[in-house]
């Protein structure tokens, strides 16, 4: 299966494991809620899921990479205990808490959490001798005499032998003791989680054309050469990093996260095409509405490709501006919620101390969610900006000494400049859109380009969150003409079935 379906099965495993009976008793007594063996290629996205299961579900997340463990740091460290047995006293080995099980149970102290996921990477390449101890905790879900809380799923994950040489095989005992689910690498879904996650737009584009570089990896002369999701994600990290810096990013630069030769060439090579398709057709100028007569008629000469490329551009910096919008909406949404619960803290206290005290819950929230592995980027960052405008009304009030009688209407006057800038946004990217339309419709007509556009701001991420909340008259238009196309095309292929069967 595909890491998307991986994800939800495991979610489905994670509550069916978590399930209680009208008793409180858990539906799937403990000793028979087998550890998730999760084997797959590296670099498609095993680790990452864990994080978006956990936070999706609100259950804890303890991760830990299990080949930097010894046989000592896994199972916990022997010290000598004293007890009397039959009137004699024994001198007994005993063990301190494992590290691994001490960090679960650390973080349902921080947090408050009892059940959760521990997550175990790289399971199959732990060391000799440590590899007994971890085919007995996935077993048993023990380490020597000290067992995991009850309400927590053990995932680990590894890789097959044809990846890694240090993989040791599991024995039938084992392996009849887990929920083992296979994964493979599949672009159309990471093309998904590309999207949304904001992957460079060269990057997807590239992927896009050429789908078979996605995922690849050849035994050569020289070693392993491999192109993989994870290092395409990381490279387009970098990309977008250089790009402010105004750094170059060069075949050397490529070749450092895709380990492929020919594919780090030919990449590098569709990047420099990138940046000079961005500056010949001046993208910007599409979106503002003031393309040229020449930039229509260059790009109805050129090839398909370069066509291709040209529309992911456009794409990239709608998909950009919306995720933009979003960030503004998300915002307000959240910020207006802050402002109810300050309203009723009004009445207990002065608008200071409310804010005080949203500030003091807001910090503590962001620190229980780290330490419960909760805070993706994208929850991070709307987090981060709440606060920052709380703080910010904050000083205002102190700053400007403002009375505390007059104090709240100032911040709802405040907020108000957040709505009317998401309402300022939304109208420019509306344009945008208008604009990439137009100029669409000018240069291919109803051609197969236009419909390939539609389909793929349909499939963005925030590009259709942008269509669905702020429409598209443009959008709606294509769209209708291309659910008729697809009607009449089905309507002739059944009459054509239907005569064929005569």
């Amino acid at each position: 299966m595909n890491i998307k379906q991986a994800k939800l099965e495991i979610q489905n495993t994670l509550r069916a494991y978590l399930s209680k009976d009208e008793l409180g008793n858990y539906l799937i007594p403990t000793i028979r809620q087998r550890p998730v063996l999760l084997m797959g290629p590296p670099g498609i996205g095993k680790t990452q899921i864990m994080t978006q299961i956990a936070a999706e579900t609100g259950v804890g997340l303890v991760a830990y990479t299990i080949t930097h463990h010894t046989r000592q740091s896994a199972i916990g460290l022997p010290f000598i205990e004293h007890h009397n047995y039959g009137g004699k006293e024994y001198a007994i080995t005993e063990y301190t808490m494992s590290e691994i099980l001490a960090s679960v149970y650390s973080l349902m102290e921080k947090t408050g959490l009892k059940e959760g996921i521990l997550f175990l990477d790289e399971i199959n390449c732990v060391s000799e001798t440590l590899a007994p101890m971890m085919l007995q905790f996935l077993q048993c879900k023990t380490f020597g005499n000290q067992a995991l809380p009850e309400g927590w799923m053990i995932v680990a994950a590894g890789n097959p032998p044809e990846y890694n040489k240090s993989v040791r095989d599991f024995d039938v005992v084992t392996l009849d003791r887990v929920k083992r689910i296979d994964v493979q690498d599949d672009f159309t879904v990471w093309k998904e989680y590309a999207r949304r996650s904001g992957v460079h737009g060269a990057v997807v584009s590239y992927l896009d054309i050429k789908k078979e570089n996605f995922y690849c990896i050849e035994t050569t002369v020289d070693g392993l050469q491999f192109a993989t999701a994870r290092g395409w994600e990381d490279l387009s990290e970098i990309i977008t990093a250089y790009e402010k810096l105004e750094l170059r990013v060069d075949r050397e630069v490529v070749g450092q996260y895709i380990q492929l030769p020919r594919i780090a060439k030919d990449f590098a090579n569709y990047l420099e095409l990138y940046y000079k398709y961005q500056r010949i057709y001046h993208v910007e100028d599409i979106l503002q509405g003031t393309w040229q007569a020449i930039t229509v008629s260059e790009l109805k000469a050129a090839p398909f490709d370069e066509k291709l490329s040209v529309m992911a551009l456009v794409l990239s910096r709608l998909s950009d501006e919306a995720k933009r919008l979003r960030a503004q909406d998300e915002l307000t949404v959240t910020l207006h919620a802050s402002l109810k619960e300050m309203k009723a803290l009004l009445e207990q206290t002065g608008p200071r101390q409310a804010l005080e005290e949203l500030i003091e819950q807001r910090q503590e929230a962001m620190k229980q969610a780290k330490d419960a592995g909760h805070l993706e980027k994208s929850v991070r960052d709307l987090k981060l900006r709440e606060l920052r405008c709380l703080q910010e009304y904050r000083s205002r009030i102190v700053d400007e000494d403002i009375a505390n009688g007059d104090a709240f209407g100032m911040i709802r006057e405040w907020f108000s400049g957040e709505v009317n800038c998401r309402s300022d946004m939304a109208e420019q990217v509306s344009s945008m859109f208008d604009n990439a339309f137009r100029f669409l419709e000018e240069t291919f007509s109803q051609g197969q380009e236009l419909v390939m556009f539609v389909t793929e701001v349909t499939a963005g991420y925030d590009t259709s969150w942008f269509v669905e909340n702020f429409g598209c008259d443009a959008y709606y238009r294509h769209n209708r003409e291309l659910f008729f196309d697809a009607t009449q095309k089905r309507i002739q292929d059944s009459i054509a079935a239907a005569k064929s069967g005569n």
